[in-house]
Parts: structure tokens; sequence; C-alpha cells
């Protein structure tokens, strides 16, 4: 795949089908205009292009921090998965911002990306002001030499499914509703890095990530969870918080992987948080924590066998 980002300077080889948007999440909605894009690139022989934004327009309207779903690295290790051809990241310029959408079209869709089809949601809006949406590609698509397609939303219990209704299930620790509505569970990828190595001393040793301060995280608590490394799979728990008992100063998540005995330092871990057990909490000793902890473990490899996860 063509991961293009950080330039205004792109552009398709040959004819394309394109969707656009946030795509926060990759949810079910989401995959649906991907899918549609790939079917159609397949059977007409079309680059297929995601084209979003370095990073969420409201951020630079409002200036306000941005907490996402999925990092951009994780947005782009999952569309190269599906199999799109190019990902663009188009950095959110005050040219970019300030760009009316007849602009947009005529020097993004038709002159950059060679649009054959353009495939969105319901709700999209573009340009200036978000002028724009799908009903004015779809007036003026045919004078650019493109059709439009215009895609319903997903849903679930009668209720659109989108970002925003997963990130107040994410907050709530809701794992198995975020992972019905994603269509995946939730993941943190992340680096392994050092850390005290309090977990070895006490029979728990831990693997650690730092996730970026952009990335929304559940509620500070221990999770089971199922964790990919260097083409492996392991089941475990995860806790993700400060850990008070030891007293952090920044937001960490630590995973316990069960029966690994795995060097991981500086591989890329993937973190699937899988069920909510119980919130963060500080104990009066190590020891209580090591006790507390056992109890965890039992809790977490009973849940992981009653789902058939581990036998």
């Amino acid at each position: 795949m063509r991961y293009i980002k950080n330039t205004l300077s792109f552009e398709t080889e040959r004819g394309s089908v394109v969707t656009l948007g946030k795509f926060d999440g990759l949810h079910r909605g989401h995959m649906l205009l991907v899918n549609r894009v790939l079917e159609t690139g397949r059977q007409e022989g079309l680059e297929t292009v995601v084209f979003t934004f370095a990073v969420p327009p409201s951020m630079r309207v409002t200036h306000e921090p941005a907490h996402q779903l999925l990092t951009n690295e994780e947005r782009h290790l999952r569309l190269e998965d599906c199999g799109v051809d190019i990902l663009i990241e188009c950095p959110f310029t005050d040219e970019v911002m300030h760009m009316e959408p007849e602009a947009f079209i005529r020097e993004i869709l038709v002159e950059k990306l060679h649009a054959a089809c353009v495939i969105v949601g319901t709700d999209f809006h573009f340009g200036y002001q978000r002028r724009g949406d799908a009903r004015m590609l779809e007036a003026l698509g045919p004078s650019c030499g493109f059709r439009t397609e215009i895609i319903e939303k997903a849903r679930e219990d009668g209720r659109e499914i989108s970002s925003t209704w997963i990130k107040e299930e994410l907050r709530k620790g809701q794992m198995e509703k975020v992972e019905s509505l994603l269509g995946y569970p939730y993941t943190v990828r992340e680096k392994i890095v050092h850390g005290r190595a309090l977990g070895r001393t006490i029979g728990v040793p831990t693997i650690n990530q730092v996730p970026v301060k952009e990335k929304l995280l559940p509620p500070y608590g221990v999770y089971v969870s199922r964790v990919e490394v260097l083409g492996q799979a392991f089941y475990g728990m995860t806790n993700i918080g400060v850990k008070p008992t030891v007293r952090e100063n920044f937001t960490g998540v630590e995973t316990y992987l069960f029966d690994c005995d795995l060097d991981l330092y500086g591989q890329t871990a993937e973190v699937a948080l899988l069920h909510y057990q119980r919130k963060e909490q500080k104990f009066p000793s190590v020891e209580a924590l090591q006790a507390h902890l056992k109890k965890d473990e039992k809790e977490a490899r009973s849940f992981l066998k009653e789902k058939g996860y581990l036998r």
C-alpha cells in the first residue's frame, strides 16, 4: 500500500475509486465504505483510495486535543491489511481548511485522484465550513467525470453506529459492546518498554507500553486481554492506569502474559482488551497487590475458558 502523509503533493497513477472521511475506529460503518471501494476497484480495475486527514479537522477549529479510537499508524495498518492501494493522510493546512467544496472536487478528486467513482456515507460533509455534502458530489460528479455512491449508515439496536457511540461505550468500560460496534476488539498497539521489573519480583512478569496522548483509553483498571507479538498470540490480563500502589507518574498499559517467558523488550505488541474486570485500586502493600493479582488471574482464566479462548 502507498501511504501518503505530510504532503499535498500526491496523485494516483490511473483512475481511482475513492472514499473520504475521518475513519476514526474503522468501525463496521466505515467498513461498508471500504469494502465497497475494494469491490469496485476489483470490478473496474481502479486504484482504491482512502482519503482522510492527518488530524481531525475539529482539532484545528477548536484547538482542543483530539482523543482517537485509532492512532494514525493503527489506522494505516488496518487499511493495509484490508488491501487498500493508497491511504492519503492529507495535512489540514489553512489552504485546505478554507478550500471551497467545488475547489476540493476539482483540485483533489479530479486533478489529483482522477476519481471515476466516489463512495461516501449519507452524512458526509467537506470543504470550507462543511458546505459540501454527498448530494453535491452526486450533482456535480457527472460533469467532472465521476459517479457517486451514497451508502446508508450501519445500525445496531436501532441506532446508527458511530465513533461517538463507540467512545461512549469505551469510557464506560463496555468492551464487549465496543467490540460489537467496531467489528473487532479494542486494541492498543505500542512498543514494549522497560518498566520497574516489579512484576517479575512478585511472580507476575509483565510487558509495559506507554500509549500516545491522543489514544483514547477505557477506564483505569484491569482487563482480560489477548496480545499479538512476534507473530504469536498470548492471553493475559492488562492494567491500564498509573499503578497507585507503586505510584507511577504516567498512564501506562501493563500486561501479564499467561504462559509466556519470551524476552519481548523493544518489540511492538497489539493488546486487545476483551473484558473489563475491575477498576484500578491502591493496595496497602505490594504483598496485598500480589495476592489480589492471583485472584485476578484466576478470574481472567475463567473468563477466557468460558468464552472459548482457552481450554
